[in-house]
């Protein structure tokens, strides 16, 4: 349980940097930098990979589709959404709407339990307070919508496949199938200035993004994901806006604002009640036996 929660908890904290760090490759085709990122982890993951000495698993056409579909709607697609909706109305809707990933995953795996629910409703509430509600408009909402379906996507269709695969395969396949999406995508958009020499600035961020936000975060998620389980991993979500806060701070983009730092304290007792185990219930006391007569192992007088 305790490596599990730590690496939800940096995996989901590393995501939120990304807001803070996108900003040093702001100025780069935005689509050419989401391939450009990708295409430096596939590398460094199919290097760890063969470190690490995994073979290539032969694939049901079953697997196939669900890594086919992870790898086009939370990792592709996703980013599609988030870029498209922030253009649309801001990063403050497509945060809000992506703080509210605890709730849904809570009922992946059937009914959750109250304090689970609890637990994902104060951390909804906490990202919202963090991230801000500000003005949006139809259209940014439904872009918003598109991240937050990619998003889980992104934890549920990576739970079959890891028992067979694990962390560092999945995370390997659906990162190498992302690449020819991004870049089709990025043809599409921006045609054949997708992709341009980066600055120094702006391949030390994909450095980061790649490394860090993707490489890392991958791993250290689809590690936790199996031992905690969807509902509960998914509380960890609420810390993005929390990443995001940190980031600014040190990068000296912005300063935390009161609600920011209550929206990052309600996400911690949000996660601490959805962790925590309800009170077994007190036992009923058996009555003491008359005197003169003993009890028996299984309870009964004699």
């Amino acid at each position: 349980m305790r490596n599990g929660v730590a690496g939800a908890a940096l995996a989901m904290f590393c995501v939120g940097t990304l807001a803070g760090v996108s900003d040093l490759v702001g100025d780069y085709p935005v689509y050419g930098g989401q391939a450009v990122r990708y295409a430096f982890a596939a590398v460094v993951l199919v290097a760890v990979t063969r470190v690490m000495g995994l073979r290539f698993v032969r694939l049901t056409a079953r697997e196939w589709l669900l890594l086919g579909a992870l790898a086009l709607t939370g990792l592709a697609l996703f980013n599609v959404f988030v870029i498209e909706s922030a253009r649309a109305a801001g990063p403050v809707l497509v945060g809000t709407v992506l703080g509210t990933v605890p709730l849904w995953l809570s009922f992946a795996g059937g009914r959750p339990a109250p304090r689970l629910l609890a637990g994902a409703g104060v951390v909804v509430a906490g990202a919202t307070l963090a991230t801000g509600l500000g003005s949006g408009t139809l259209t940014g909402l439904l872009w918003a919508l598109g991240a937050l379906a990619g998003e889980i996507c992104f934890s549920l269709l990576a739970l079959p496949l890891l028992p067979k695969l694990g962390a560092i395969r999945v995370s390997t396949y659906a990162t190498v199938l992302a690449v020819p999406v991004l870049a089709v995508i990025g043809l599409a958009r921006e045609g054949s200035g997708m992709l341009r020499v980066p600055t120094l600035t702006e391949a030390l961020g994909f450095g980061y993004l790649a490394v860090v936000v993707t490489v890392l975060a991958f791993l250290l998620w689809y590690t936790s994901l199996p031992k905690l389980g969807p509902g509960r991993a998914g509380l960890f979500a609420g810390l993005i806006p929390v990443g995001a806060i940190v980031t600014g701070l040190v990068l000296g983009i912005a300063t935390p604002s009161a609600y920011d730092l209550a929206g990052a304290g309600l996400v911690i007792v949000g996660i601490l009640v959805g962790l925590g185990r309800s009170r077994p219930r007190t036992s009923a006391r058996i009555p003491a036996p008359p005197r003169g007569r003993t009890v028996t192992s299984d309870g009964v007088p004699s």
